[in-house]
């Protein structure tokens, strides 16, 4: 930790002190933050944890600062997991500095030694970036370039190795299987609207870019071929005429044998793109993707949610409410048919539907089907699949009636009046738990989803808010027969209802309960309470929250990227700040 200490403070010096200690001073600006996520874990029979395995404590922490001055910015991020908690990797446990860079940027040339947070188009060959909330950090370290040299191109360069938890980047320890590779890319984009005068106010906009990546990896597979130099490209455009916009990006990556394809060398490929319309008060997307075999990672052993070197971005409904978000999807990289379809209307105030407020309603269908897959000849024989093969044959638009997720929503936003406030959601549920949980044979969940949110204000600074919330499955209920060893499979199945009510205090406090009950389950003993208390304080730039109770087992998902979250009972108490 001393020496990245000393070295960001030795840049920094060496770049501004060019004129007098008081410029110095003046010019520049620090500015940071800190959070504390701790859990203490109790014992609970209810909810059938009857054994800590050790651990009462769990600790995730961390605290980073950003220097600037003027041309110059550098940052350090320090991070503890004494241990982490649980349902994060047991990797992170540890502490050290996790993340360090410094950069130059003068506006025709970006300069970047140290961690690299980046992304190329919409990510679907290269994209680095935390999600703090996940335990994910697919960091690049090494070196970044951008180049401007002419106003709306804009040229990129990256160079490094991917943080692989506290696994040292310069040396490969083969005995924990740290195969990682050394990827290289570069991104160009040219805006045209900034290039060309004459369409630097034009209702018609465009621009297009390219990137190319590859990764350099050891192989040490005493089974398969590893190609040890595997290359991805993509191509994107963006069109845009008044209230008009139009976006596509298709990417290819060569043969690459993983543990997440099952090893077989078969071209990786996928597309997105999307159209859509707004003005005032109404506005529409329609949305369409198709991957086949992209996953790319910079180890060809890695399976979870690690060294990732591009990102698959989703395209269903994001659910923030607790019954609707317990099933949320998580993107296939080996193969998904995706469509979405939404639109936001707001009646407009003083009609007779609208009323004094006007009311915001919004549709939105979304639908996750698998690729088709036809079996292909090999020695004689039709397999699928198979290791070491091209593993199977696709036809580009053909999609399968397999359906992995289906989501048909729509909500009304409603101000009542100066002192109420509803919203209200309808959501129809297809979920294929089986694909995307790996719950083994386990039946689709088919559910139908309500809630209602009532916010009340009392004064200017105190209010109520109450939710309530129901999920009805509609073919796993009570009496579904099931065998003893699939009975952790069901543990979130079956009928839900939830209720929170919070009582807030401006701009200070707050304080909720809440209550989700399994009342449905298939597995009697799984019908369970999970009551929850919360209080939280804000000052400024800080927030402490403190909860108690029990949480469910779970799924938490970001952006289509999740981790599971397995069943807990205790004390949380979360504290951050920033300045």
């Amino acid at each position: 930790m001393r020496k990245h200490i000393l070295f960001l403070l030795a840049l920094a010096l060496t770049v501004s002190f060019k004129g007098s200690a008081q410029s110095f001073l003046e010019n520049s600006q620090v500015s940071g933050s800190f959070q504390t996520d701790a859990q203490y874990y109790m014992l609970d029979k209810g909810i059938d944890i009857t054994d800590l395995y050790g651990k009462k404590f769990g600790i995730n922490g961390f605290g980073k600062i950003n220097y600037t001055n003027g041309n110059f910015s550098a940052g350090i991020r320090f991070e503890a997991f004494l241990p982490e908690m649980n349902g994060f990797r047991s990797e992170l446990n540890g502490v050290g500095v996790a993340n360090f860079f410094a950069t130059y940027d003068n506006g025709f040339i970006g300069m970047t030694v140290g961690d690299i947070y980046d992304q190329f188009g919409s990510g679907l060959v290269f994209r680095t970036y935390e999600e703090w909330s996940l335990g994910m950090d697919n960091a690049l370290r090494g070196a970044r370039v951008v180049l401007r040299p002419v106003k709306g191109v804009t040229l990129k360069g990256v160079y490094g190795r991917q943080r692989f938890y506290w696994a040292p980047y310069l040396e490969r320890d083969f005995s924990i299987d740290d195969y990682r590779g050394i990827v290289r890319g570069v991104d160009g984009e040219w805006d045209l609207n900034q290039s060309i005068p004459a369409l630097n106010d034009s209702k018609f906009r465009m621009s297009i870019g390219g990137s190319f990546v590859s990764k350099k990896q050891y192989d040490m597979s005493l089974f398969y071929y590893i190609p040890e130099n595997v290359g991805a490209a993509a191509g994107r455009l963006n069109l845009g005429y008044g209230n008009w916009a139009f976006s596509t990006e298709y990417a290819y990556r060569i043969n690459d044998p993983s543990a997440i394809n099952n090893f077989i060398y078969r071209e990786g490929q996928a597309l997105m793109a999307s159209l859509s319309y707004s003005q005032k008060g109404f506005g529409a997307v329609l949305q369409v993707k198709r991957v086949d075999n992209m996953s790319f990672k910079s180890m060809y052993t890695g399976k979870q949610n690690d060294l990732d070197i591009n990102f698959i971005p989703p395209i269903n409904y994001t659910h923030t409410h607790s019954l609707p978000s317990m099933y949320t999807y998580s993107t296939q990289p080996n193969g998904e048919m995706a469509a979405q379809f939404q639109v936001n209307y707001t009646i407009p105030k003083g009609t007779a539907l609208g009323g004094k407020y006007g009311t915001k309603l919004a549709l939105n269908m979304s639908q996750v089907n698998d690729i088709v897959r036809d079996s292909i000849m090999v020695n004689n024989q039709m397999v699928i699949n198979k290791p070491g093969t091209l593993g199977y044959a696709s036809k580009f638009f053909a999609v399968s009636k397999h359906r992995f997720f289906r989501d048909i929503n729509f909500e009304i936003d409603k101000k009542i009046s100066k002192d109420w406030h509803i919203t209200a959601q309808y959501i129809n549920l297809y979920y294929d738990i089986e694909t995307i949980e790996g719950h083994a044979a386990a039946p689709v969940v088919k559910a139908n989803i309500g809630f209602l949110d009532v916010t009340y204000k009392i004064n200017k600074k105190q209010s109520l808010r109450l939710e309530l919330q129901g999920l009805w499955e509609n073919e796993v209920h009570k009496g579904y027969a099931y065998d003893e060893s699939e009975k952790k499979d069901y543990q979130k199945r079956g009928h839900w209802a939830a209720a929170l009510l919070e009582y807030t205090i401006s701009p200070h406090w707050s304080f909720s309960l809440a209550d989700k009950w399994n009342y449905g389950n298939p597995v009697e003993e799984y019908r369970d309470h999970y009551f929850t208390g919360t209080v939280s304080y804000i000052h400024d730039a800080t927030r402490v929250m403190l909860s108690a109770g029990r949480q469910s087992e779970g799924v938490v998902c970001v952006g289509g990227v999740c981790r599971t979250v397995p069943a807990s009972s205790g004390v949380t108490l979360t504290v951050s700040t920033s300045f």
